[in-house]
């Protein structure tokens, strides 16, 4: 049964609501309470204003949550546990599936599917989508690659030589205009690199403490969790600076994954422990 969620209230026509986080308030809304008890949230992915794909490693699979009727309207069972999710359009998405496999889902009248399942030649962690590409972060060899929706290499990091850059790069997301933004774990840094994975900006600030989940408001609008600060922090790169948004007073404790819904302006937060809880803020 669901509790814990009410429906949004309208948004006057008169009064659009800005994106732009630095005039604009993140009001706290009703938790959303998964169905079925606690669950071990990976990541979450907007598919709709009131969809959310959500990466459920408890339950070995990849759920579809409507998030006004709180119900869970369809869900695929893996193999084996699921980790990172990006959409590669409004109708499918990519999670990497235990080690070295991408599970493709199908999402057509609100009902999952699988599709093609890619092998990868390594353990794969951080995952985004590039244009019609996929963008992976391997875990035990630190470096980047841009591979196509059936599996080939088609970029990469020279490993002897920029790889090194990253230590231990968990999350990454993409702006609208096709920048990429990689958490670093193990640096404490936001990386910045374009569809070639050239580095063009490294952000590092005392905010920023095991940085996991990052999704992109705006172009210049990088929301990150800051999972040791209990906070979020908003980067803007055209200045180089970061910002703390919500913190524990906001109701955000150890924040892993986050997604941003353009049509709603709303932010979902998950934490990492068992709770089945997404936090959901609106933009005022």
């Amino acid at each position: 049964m669901f509790t814990g969620f009410a429906p949004p209230t309208p948004v006057s026509m008169s009064t659009p609501v800005s994106t732009d986080l630095t005039q604009a308030r993140l009001k706290r809304q009703q938790d959303i309470l998964l169905p079925g008890g606690g669950c071990y949230i990976q990541d979450l992915a907007v598919v709709s204003p009131d969809m959310l794909l959500v990466s459920n490693l408890s339950k070995r699979c990849v759920q579809l949550l409507d998030c006004l009727q709180g119900k869970v309207v369809s869900e695929v069972q893996l193999q084996k546990q699921p980790w990172r999710m990006c959409l590669t359009d409004r109708n499918s998405a990519a999670v990497n599936v235990g080690d070295k496999k991408i599970q493709m889902i199908k999402v057509k009248d609100k009902t999952l599917t699988k599709g093609r399942e890619l092998t990868m030649s390594d353990d794969v962690y951080g995952l985004t989508s590039s244009g019609n590409s996929l963008v992976v972060a391997y875990q035990s060899r630190p470096w980047l690659a841009v591979i196509s929706l059936d599996g080939k290499v088609l970029h990469q990091f020279d490993k002897s030589g920029k790889s090194q850059h990253f230590n231990d790069p968990r999350f990454m997301c993409t702006t609208p205009g096709g920048s990429m933004f990689i958490s670093d774990y193990g640096t404490d840094t936001i990386t910045k690199v374009d569809a070639r994975l050239n580095i063009l900006q490294t952000f590092t600030s005392p905010l920023l403490q095991e940085p996991y989940g990052i999704t992109a408001v705006t172009e210049d609008q990088i929301l990150v969790c800051s999972y040791r600060n209990d906070s979020l922090v908003l980067l803007q790169p055209s200045t180089n600076t970061m910002s703390k948004l919500l913190g524990e007073d906001d109701g955000i404790k150890y924040p892993y994954s986050l997604t941003y819904c353009p049509d709603q302006k709303k932010v979902y937060v998950a934490p990492p422990v068992c709770t089945a809880t997404i936090k959901v803020y609106q933009m005022s």
